[in-house]
């Protein structure tokens, strides 16, 4: 397994990052006992939760997830220190969770202490904002029109982010929070958290993660080079498309226990007829190489510069096999070649 440092932090993450959003409801407790002590054996060290977790929502799940970490963490007292641990405090618009309230200052103290005891750790290694507070351009929002920037009022949502810093910059003095990043967010809200750290002495960010993958590369390269140079972990999640780019899905397929036979909150956004053509070309690609069509997306999305971690998720033990095997695979300059005329053939198809 091979680690890369977690930004301006002084941690260093395994390359990939186990994910964990199906654990109380597609995966129960034995499922995620396996999947976390299989990745511990192969040298992964990394675990992203959040307390929205499982997915996809509900009142009944919500923070379910993060009691199953804790019940495994109960058991291995002894493996505390061996784990980098992520979660994340949810954003407005989820009506059972601080009754859709955004984030603030309080909400992240009291969030923070529930998080813990959830848990079972004194400390969280990386805790993350999962949405901000305006409608960012993620989750189908990505294109011209959908969202209007200049609806935001700029002065009062640089406040709120200012009382955001100073409770996580709180947390981080009080021992409960090691560090902190962002989630789904922009390149305007990287960069105003860093003035805000610069300008009040604070805690900066060192992680971003968004969806990023074959079908989906909108951070490339804006994102991404600001990531690089200001020394911000990039996190992609959904590497796979919400399993999408495994072929799973082809011809309106529906495995049962699958993730799209669940019912989503925004939809089957991903499921376009050019997506659909996309990921038939990836597979075709993918059985040239000798390797599955999850292994060709994993393996494409970890050689791609700026990235720090994959944060990868499953339903099976074989499933979680067969994607961090894709994390040893070197891909031939040719073969990414093939792989970018696809891509330059469907560069966004949902």
């Amino acid at each position: 397994m091979q680690f890369s440092r977690l930004g301006s932090s002084t941690l260093d993450v395994s390359r990939v990052c186990l994910g964990s959003m199906t654990w109380g409801l597609q995966n129960n407790q034995h499922d995620a006992d396996e999947q976390i002590n299989f990745a511990l054996s192969h040298g992964v060290n990394f675990i992203d939760t959040a307390e929205l977790y499982a997915i996809p929502p509900s009142a009944n799940t919500y923070g379910k997830t993060e009691s199953i970490i804790g019940n495994w963490l109960a058991r291995h007292r002894e493996k505390r220190e061996q784990l980098i641990l992520a979660t994340k405090i949810s954003g407005s618009g989820v009506s059972w969770i601080r009754e859709g309230a955004p984030i603030t200052g309080q909400a992240i103290l009291q969030a923070v202490d529930d998080s813990l005891q959830r848990l079972n750790t004194d400390y969280i290694d990386l805790y993350q904002l999962h949405w901000p507070n305006r409608t960012s351009p993620h989750f189908a929002k990505h294109w011209p029109g959908m969202v209007t920037f200049s609806d935001v009022n700029r002065d009062q949502e640089v406040a709120a982010m200012l009382d955001i810093l100073q409770a996580l910059h709180a947390c981080i003095e009080q021992g409960k929070i090691r560090n902190w990043g962002l989630s789904d967010d922009t390149t305007w809200g990287i960069n105003t958290y860093l003035r805000l750290s610069s300008q009040h002495n604070l805690a900066k960010p060192v992680a971003i993660q968004n969806e990023f993958n074959l079908l989906h590369t909108k951070d490339w390269p804006y994102l991404i080079e600001n990531c690089v140079h200001e020394d911000i972990a990039f996190l992609p999640w959904s590497p796979l498309a919400a399993g999408s780019l495994t072929g799973k899905y082809l011809n309106g397929a529906r495995p049962e226990g699958s993730r799209w036979t669940h019912m989503q909150r925004n939809g089957l956004f991903r499921d376009t007829l050019q997506a659909n053509q996309a990921i038939e070309a990836y597979t075709k690609l993918a059985q040239q190489f000798g390797i599955t069509p999850a292994q060709l997306a994993l393996a494409w999305v970890n050689q791609v510069d700026g990235v720090t971690s994959t944060i990868i998720g499953a339903t099976s033990m074989s499933q979680l096999k067969e994607n961090i095997q894709a994390f040893d695979l070197n891909l031939t300059g040719e073969q990414i070649k093939a792989v970018h005329e696809v891509l330059h053939h469907f560069p966004s198809p949902y």
